[in-house]
């Protein structure tokens, strides 16, 4: 049963990789949060707990996405190719400036693949209100 009537399948895999990159973050989020609260001064937690509220916005834009994708929703092509292309351009640093490309690499292919997915041309004609599209 798909999830939705009107988007092709191009959208729903750009979703569904949005999707874990959201999921990602909300374990990247829960581990920092707990670390947080395990340790260190006062001004240390503070600081790990301002972090850590600005990773849960920025995962719960992320989830949003993802939702709307799933959902068909238009509007949620745009800021899911604005969220890829900085996701790849911090994968870029992992992979150079900081000498990371163990995390860097595969955080690069599911970018650029998602990227793939969003300008693919179905993606865009349904974008652009093409019903037939799938």
């Amino acid at each position: 049963m798909p999830l939705t009537a009107n988007a092709p399948r191009t959208v729903l895999g750009a979703g569904a990789l949005i999707a874990l990159q959201g999921l990602a973050a909300l374990v990247f989020t829960v581990v920092l949060l707990v670390e947080g609260l395990g340790g260190g001064g006062a001004l240390g937690t503070r600081t790990v707990l301002g972090e850590v509220a600005y990773f849960a916005v920025f995962t719960g834009g992320v989830v949003a996405c993802a939702s709307g994708l799933f959902l068909g929703r238009t509007w949620a092509r745009g800021p899911s190719i604005v969220l890829e292309v900085l996701v790849a351009g911090a994968a870029w640093y992992a992979i150079g400036p900081s000498g990371r490309p163990e995390i860097g690499v595969p955080v690069a292919v599911v970018a650029v693949a998602a990227l793939v997915l969003l300008f693919h041309p179905r993606t865009t004609l349904w974008a652009h209100g093409d019903e037939g599209s799938d």
